[in-house]
């Protein structure tokens, strides 16, 4: 049964203590209680972590009332069933708090005693070697050990940066964004990554006023050209204002409940009702004692492939999940500590880890497969190298584009449907390195792509594999044929 811990006690011993109880966290602690091992799971916020309340969950309840809207607004007799018709921005705020449990985690707390963990809450430190210290919320102090292992799964926050004004300024972070009680009128997005875009996308869709700066030339930088292009040119058509090459040198707020203005790097100003910085992300790891364990303090922990601290004697020190820097997405941070967990297991029984890429204790993924959904309108969906990528890597590679438009399923899909497809093939070896789709509805085509490149499936063998007709997923066959010749 999950003991939840809120008082001062004498130290308790565990196999393993994971420090952060967001999805990664959840995810090693299951594991590791799987394999036998007693675990306690130490949490200062809410057991859920980030992605429960304020980023995947909530972000994607607001994102989806829009896309279901635009979808049928996209082909002929719904389009006329809904007209001109909005979202009700009541009703979605509502769905969003229900995907948030209002911000309660009893259903996770639930789960943990389930599975048989332990929850310590309050802020847990690091006090030397397989030590860590937990504050309570009532001001008392309990030390707990760990036989085996102390992962750290404490995962994130946003970087505001540091501004003139930005103090007073109150600005959004992406837990305002998503939180935020009610459809600001006006909206300043600074930024063109991820969680810039969507968020611009559900508050405009929400019916705010949006802008969008953006310091470099375009959307997703990290991504192919094309995606951040054919996202631009959604958000516009949406009516929202794109600016690129753009930042802001200043901020200022009146007061509380007053407007906020940003001064550009133009010289110009921007005045709103909400200013959101998606300007980047910095690790929790400056309160957490890495001091203690000869690290410093705020940096981003650097593991093996397995998840282990490099730079802590012993191999007990673990990190999974956004801390360590290998991929700043929920699911990854999910498969490393399942990873992790499996290494922790196996050590602890006495049995060698395999570190083979693609084994059990080698989260291989995070270097040559790492899936991700942008959920704008068109979608943007990825998965392993761009062409970018594949040129710096030095290996002989080959791009291969398709119209997204010109396949049966996606015109059935929508009238006039525009989007784009690419892969980049390894032409040495005969596989898929990485795949892009861009247009509405593409993240279903995403996990058959992720299979072929993380299973390394022969192009040859690809060619066996039949798209049922008349589906989205029939770009495959074209991206085949166009490869061939």
């Amino acid at each position: 049964m999950t003991k939840t811990t809120d008082t001062a006690t004498a130290a308790s011993a565990y196999d393993v203590i994971v420090i952060g109880g967001g999805p990664t966290g959840e995810n090693l602690a299951d594991r590791t209680r799987a394999a036998g091992l007693t675990t306690v799971l130490v949490e200062s916020e809410l057991v859920g972590g980030e992605c429960s309340y304020w980023a995947c969950m909530p972000s994607k309840a607001l994102l989806r009332p829009a896309a279901a809207l635009a979808g049928a607004k996209e082909v002929a007799g719904s389009r006329e069933a809904v007209g001109d018709g909005r979202l009700d921005a009541a009703a979605v705020l509502a769905r969003r708090d229900q995907f948030t449990s209002n911000w309660k985690d009893d259903g996770q707390v639930a789960w943990l005693d389930s599975a048989g963990i332990d929850l310590v809450r309050g802020q847990g430190r690091l006090d030397g070697p397989r030590r860590v210290a937990v504050e309570t919320p009532e001001g008392g102090r309990r030390l707990l050990t760990a036989r085996h292992a102390v992962a750290v799964c404490t995962g994130t926050r946003a970087l505001v940066p540091d501004l003139p004004g930005i103090a007073d300024a109150h600005p959004w972070t992406s837990r305002d964004a998503t939180s935020s009680p009610e459809v600001p009128g006006r909206l300043i997005v600074v930024g063109g990554g991820v969680v810039g875009v969507e968020m611009a996308t559900a508050w405009r869709a929400l019916g705010s006023e949006v802008t969008v700066l953006v310091r470099g030339d375009g959307l997703l930088p990290r991504w192919e050209p094309f995606a951040g292009e054919l996202v631009a040119e959604g958000m516009r058509s949406a009516g929202i204002d794109v600016r690129t090459e753009v930042s802001v040198t200043a901020v200022r707020r009146e007061s509380e409940f007053s407007p906020v203005t940003a001064t550009l790097s133009d010289g110009s100003e921007l005045t709103a009702d909400e200013i959101l910085f998606a300007t980047g992300r910095l690790p929790q790891t400056d309160d957490l004692g890495l001091d203690t364990v000869g690290l410093r303090p705020g940096d981003w922990l650097t593991v093996d492939d397995s998840c282990r601290v490099t730079d802590v004697p012993g191999g007990w020190l673990y990190s999974a999940g956004d801390s360590n820097h290998r991929a700043l997405l929920t699911h990854q941070g999910k498969y490393q500590g399942r990873i992790a967990g499996a290494a922790i297991a196996a050590l602890a029984a006495g049995h060698p880890l395999d570190t083979a890429p693609w084994s059990p204790h080698s989260a291989t993924a995070d270097l040559l497969a790492v899936p991700q959904v942008v959920f704008t309108h068109p979608e943007a969906a990825a998965v392993g190298l761009t062409e970018a990528d594949a040129a710096r890597s030095g290996r002989p590679f080959r791009v291969v584009d398709y119209d997204l438009g010109n396949v049966a399923g996606t015109s059935l899909y929508a009238d006039s449907y525009r989007g784009r497809a690419r892969a980049v093939i390894d032409t040495d070896r005969g596989v898929l390195l990485g795949v892009t789709f861009v247009g509405p509805g593409v993240g279903e085509l995403l996990h058959a792509a992720t299979i072929a490149i993380t299973g390394e499936v022969p192009i040859d063998r690809l060619w066996h594999a039949v798209p049922a007709y008349p589906t989205m997923s029939e770009i495959w066959l074209r991206l085949l044929e166009a490869y061939r010749g």
